[in-house]
C-alpha cells in the first residue's frame, strides 16, 4: 500500500515539473529549450556573478573581443568554470591593428590564426595584481610566454599598460591597452 502511495505522489511531482518547464515563451520555444550547438555561455543566469565572457559583453569598450571570441568559437570556452586570467584588449587596442588584419582574421578560414592570438592573451589560472611582479614570466593558453612589468604599481603586460582589473565568477579581468602578439617563431 505505502509503495502505490509512493508511485502516486512520485508520478504527479514529475508531471507538474514538467508541465511547469514546458512553459511555451514569446518565440514559441518551450524555456528548456536551447540550440544544438548551445553551451555554457547559453544558460541564463542573472541572479550570480557574471563570468568572464560576460563581463566583456556587458562593456562597450570590449565589443571587438567578443566578436573575434564569437568568430573563434570561444565564447562557451570561457564562460566555463576556469579560473581563467584574460588579458583583454579594448576596442581601442583593435583599432591599433591595420583594419584589413583584423577583418583578414575574423574570416572563418582564419579561424585558427584568431584563436592563436586569442589563446595568447588568456592564463589558466587567476593572476591577481600580487602576482604581477616585475620581471614575472607566465605560460599562457597558446604555449607562449608573457612577461610582467611592474614599476610604481604601474603593471604591464609585454609593454601593454594594464588599465583596470574587474574580477570574475570564473577568474579575473585585466584590461589592456594593447593587442598581445606572440613574438614571431
Amino acid at each position: 500500500m505505502y509503495m502505490k502511495y509512493l508511485v502516486i505522489i512520485t508520478a504527479a511531482f514529475l508531471f507538474s515539473f514538467f508541465a511547469c518547464n514546458s512553459a511555451n515563451d514569446e518565440s514559441g520555444n518551450t524555456a528548456t529549450e536551447l540550440p544544438a550547438s548551445a553551451g555554457q555561455s547559453a544558460v541564463q543566469d542573472d541572479e550570480s556573478g557574471k563570468d568572464v565572457v560576460k563581463i566583456a559583453v556587458g562593456s562597450k569598450d570590449h565589443s571587438t573581443l567578443v566578436a573575434a571570441l564569437k568568430a573563434a568559437s570561444y565564447v562557451d570556452v570561457l564562460s566555463n568554470a576556469g579560473p581563467f586570467t584574460v588579458f583583454a584588449p579594448t576596442n581601442a587596442a583593435f583599432d591599433q591593428l591595420p583594419k584589413a588584419v583584423l577583418e583578414d582574421l575574423l574570416k572563418p578560414e582564419n579561424k585558427d590564426k584568431l584563436r592563436a592570438i586569442l589563446e595568447y592573451h588568456v592564463y589558466v589560472g587567476v593572476l591577481k595584481d600580487d602576482l604581477l611582479g616585475n620581471g614575472m614570466v607566465y605560460g599562457m593558453a597558446s604555449g607562449e610566454n608573457v612577461t610582467i612589468g611592474n614599476k610604481d604599481g604601474k603593471i604591464t603586460v609585454n609593454g601593454a599598460n594594464v588599465i583596470a582589473s574587474i574580477p570574475a565568477t570564473n577568474g579575473i579581468i585585466h584590461v589592456i591597452d594593447a593587442v598581445l602578439l606572440a613574438p614571431a617563431k
